[in-house]
């Protein structure tokens, strides 16, 4: 009889996906049941009541100090911002600073009386107190509340996880639950490697962006159009490195995506032609320098001052204080009027008429004065004032004056020169023709022969 061989188990790595997780929680469990016998022992219990009682005693001094350093906190009148900033936090951490404090105090104190392992219990207690305090001391330098909550939570988890000797264990769990794409890997671990190192990345992308764009916004030797062009570079350019970093530090293989990104850069082409052609536009008017941040415009019936120019769409603000998002190609495309393309000198032309009986020579005269009078008309470019025709009951002429601030509004303007001209008029004795029309009312008539 030949001799049995025995059959060697399969390797880890050779183990499929379900059974991969399930040795992975198995490991979980026992870790979690070894935890658990150890709280039964005598010493470890009186660690858990120790810790149990610096919380209740740290919730007292809390109750006992937090009004009063409030109150205090109120008195200080003059103080800076950020150190007012601080006091904030600190008073909001009251009670993990207490337990944290007390936590330590008592593990030092047990030390020294008593066996290292009678307080290991409350070493990683307070470890665990002083790692989630510097955390929530940290967060809080993060401006949005979400990212704050997501990197707070998250890096509770991690340092819990840390603290606890899990690593292992909970890496092989949650890189057991995936699936693979064609030759890629694709798990929860790699998912979350991934978010965390390209959000810490983007962080950093975003504090870079904006410390830029202050500097660049102060230079003047850039115009406008340039200093929106290289902002919207370096966005483009830090945020794209960003991403590409984060998943190639996370492990993600991005030349295995290259077909399936090239199929959905296809769809996405044909579905997103209008905002692939407002990208391009806003570059090209960026080139050029058609327009520019604080131009005066009208397009079709809009009229007012750019005040951003955006990659995708421009803001016009209008003298009635709506703001329209004008899309970069309808900039390339349709007839744009730029009053500040060249320079801020507008010249406005308004026409009126007077009776026949009028001197001309006076009118165009008085017409000129009464414009010069007025506030914005400038007098260096001197107003004139032609006959431009003789009509049917009043001789019409044309008034042009220039302005140099048309941010300021034009039919205003207009306005304030129509009503100089009704004054200067008015004390001249000049009028004003307007059609008059007589309507006679007749009596029936009586038909001949009768």
């Amino acid at each position: 009889m030949e001799p049995e061989t025995e059959t060697p188990d399969a390797p880890l790595s050779e183990a499929t996906p379900l059974e991969q997780l399930t040795l992975a929680f198995e490991g979980l469990l026992d870790q979690g049941s070894v935890f658990a016998e150890g709280l039964l022992r005598p010493w470890n219990a009186y660690q858990v009541a120790i810790a149990l009682g610096l919380i209740a005693l740290a919730w007292v001094l809390t109750r006992a100090f937090g009004p009063r350093i409030r109150a205090w906190m109120a008195s200080r009148e003059g103080w800076p911002t950020w150190r007012m900033r601080i006091l904030v936090i600190v008073h909001r951490r009251l009670f993990l600073i207490f337990f944290v404090l007390l936590l330590w105090s008592v593990v030092l104190i047990m030390r020294e009386v008593t066996w290292p392992s009678r307080s290991y219990l409350l070493s990683v207690f307070a470890e665990l107190a002083t790692a989630w305090l510097f955390v929530a001391v940290v967060a809080r330098l993060i401006r949005s509340p979400v990212l704050r909550s997501l990197a707070r939570y998250g890096a509770w988890i991690y340092v819990t996880i840390a603290i606890l000797n899990l690593r292992e264990e909970v890496g092989a769990l949650l890189d057991s639950v995936g699936f693979s794409l064609g030759g890629i890997r694709l798990s929860l671990l790699g998912l979350l490697q991934a978010v965390l190192f390209v959000a810490l990345l983007v962080m950093a992308a975003r504090f870079l962006t904006r410390t830029s764009t202050a500097r660049i916004e102060k230079n003047e030797d850039l115009s406008p159009s340039m200093r929106v062009l290289v902002v919207k570079a370096i966005q483009v350019l830090l945020y794209g490195a960003a991403i590409y970093i984060g998943l190639r530090a996370s492990g993600v293989d991005l030349t295995g995506l290259a077909v399936l990104s090239g199929a959905i850069g296809v769809g996405l082409g044909f579905g997103l032609q209008k905002v692939v052609s407002n990208l391009v536009s806003g570059v090209i008017i960026l080139l050029d320098k058609s327009i520019k941040p604080g131009d005066v415009i009208s397009l079709g019936d809009t009229f007012g001052w750019i005040q951003t120019l955006g990659a995708r769409y421009a803001s016009v603000v209008t003298r009635d204080g709506k703001e329209y998002l004008i899309p970069n190609e309808d900039l390339i495309t349709n007839q744009v009027v730029n009053w500040s393309h060249t320079n801020e000198f507008v010249r406005l032309d308004i026409h009126f008429g007077t009776s026949y009986g009028d001197d001309p020579h006076l009118v165009r005269r008085i017409a000129i004065e009464a414009a010069m009078a007025v506030d914005r008309v400038l007098t260096d470019r001197k107003p004139v004032c032609h006959i431009i025709g003789f009509g049917d009951s009043s001789v019409d002429y044309i008034l042009r004056f220039w302005i140099r601030d048309p941010t300021g509004g034009l039919t205003n303007i207009r306005g304030n020169v129509f009503l100089a001209l009704w004054d200067a008029f008015q004390e001249n004795g000049i009028s004003i023709p307007f059609p008059q029309r007589e309507v006679r009312m007749l009596g029936d008539s009586t038909p001949p022969g009768r």
